[in-house]
């Protein structure tokens, strides 16, 4: 592959059929929302746990990266700091979930709360008023880190000041607090509360394991798709795939072992007000799916992540990325429908529309600040050492 530009006409034109799917698919959600709104609300919020949980999990990983540093992260900045780029898109679609806050959270409906004491003794907490509050300071927090962790990496693009790298590495260590708690919170209050008599403590750790392991997959896939232009060419080395190979593997154990700690915990205790959230997920038609999140969302990935040869070779190493993005999807999926089909699996047409306008517009938003900027910081301080370790591992 010759030049830059062929990359970027092929990401011009991914970008425009991604536009293209996403508003076509809000559009069709917009008519699900009048048409049938019941399964419309629930499908747009597992949808939108999914696709924000892409640009939170790019957040977290660029932070790590400054503060543990690595080649890998010289490689994928420019990917992570691309998915965090969404996030401004990702506040206006969230708008949905609140005109539709009746319809997924119990503790919405007056009435029900009302008549149950369980919601009432909640309502200091779970309530419209105070949901939109937090609601915000979660997005401000975290706009505010992604915005600064930009600026400055634009910044150092065009006055290679040495400064700003220590800028970014002080901001990254409170900014990972600053990015976790707010994920703590609301994981508890997009996901768990929709049903409130359920509890799980455990809930915000696994979605946080989640969004790594989507950011990894994410970061590897666009690296192997990447590396054919001359930015990357010299620097997506085999040892490089492995790296990245090596840390999609410990993502994908991190995930598996924080959701069979939530199972294990929530069997073990036996409790009344926890056992449904399990029961509803492991039976009827729900059970297939979770067994096949077992074996696809874990057994295969790791299983295929434990050869050096798989994560050394470009094409294989992302298709096991893509397969766990796909799976990641799923999840979601597993994690929020049950809560609104008790009674088994089932596929309504929103549930498949939803996922297709967000991500449309993701990928658009995503692929458009990809393309602006160098695909690898130009004057990094770090660039020289990175250079000649990849030289070496040729």
């Amino acid at each position: 592959m010759s030049a830059p530009t062929d990359l970027g006409a092929r990401l011009r034109s991914i970008e425009r059929g991604a536009w293209i799917a996403g508003l076509a698919g809000l559009a069709a959600g917009v008519v699900a929302a009048f048409v049938q709104p019941a399964s419309f609300f629930p499908g747009y919020l597992y949808a939108y746990l999914f696709w924000s949980g892409l640009s939170l999990g790019a957040l977290a990983v660029l932070m790590v990266h400054y503060q543990v540093g690595g080649s890998w992260g010289y490689m994928t900045r420019r990917i992570l700091e691309s998915a965090t780029r969404v996030l401004p898109v990702l506040v206006v679609l969230f708008v949905p979930i609140l005109f539709g806050l009746g319809r997924l959270y119990p503790w919405a409906r007056p009435e029900e709360v009302r008549a149950d004491r369980v919601l009432q003794h909640q309502a200091p907490y779970l309530n419209v008023g105070f949901f939109l509050v937090r609601s915000g300071i979660y997005f401000v927090t975290w706009l505010a880190c992604a915005y600064f962790l930009n600026r400055w990496s634009t910044l150092e693009d065009r006055s290679g000041n040495p400064d700003l790298w220590t800028r970014r590495r002080r901001l990254s260590g409170a900014g990972l607090v600053l990015y976790a708690l707010p994920t703590y919170f609301a994981s508890v209050d997009w996901v768990m509360s929709t049903e409130p008599h359920s509890s799980s403590t455990i809930c915000g750790l696994i979605v946080i394991a989640s969004q790594a392991l989507g950011a990894f997959a994410l970061a590897t896939a666009m690296t192997v798709f990447l590396s054919g232009d001359r930015a990357l060419h010299g620097l997506a080395t085999r040892q490089r795939l492995n790296d990245l190979g090596n840390l999609l593997l410990t993502a994908v154990m991190l995930w598996a072992y924080v959701s069979f700690s939530q199972y294990l915990i929530l069997w073990s205790e036996n409790l009344p007000r926890e056992i449904p959230w399990v029961v509803s997920r492991t039976t009827t038609g729900w059970k297939a799916l979770a067994l096949g999140l077992v074996v696809l969302h874990f057994a295969v990935p790791f299983v295929l992540l434990l050869f050096r040869g798989v994560k050394t070779r470009g094409p294989w190493i992302a298709a096991v990325a893509l397969g766990l993005l796909a799976m990641r999807l799923v999840d979601d999926f597993w994690r929020v429908i049950p809560a609104f089909k008790p009674g088994g699996f089932d596929i309504d047409w929103p549930y498949l529309v939803t996922p297709i306008g967000i991500g449309g517009v993701w990928i658009a938003v995503f692929l458009g600040a990809l393309r602006r900027r160098p695909l690898v910081p130009p004057k990094d301080p770090t660039f020289h050492a990175v250079l000649e370790e990849a030289l070496a591992h040729e």
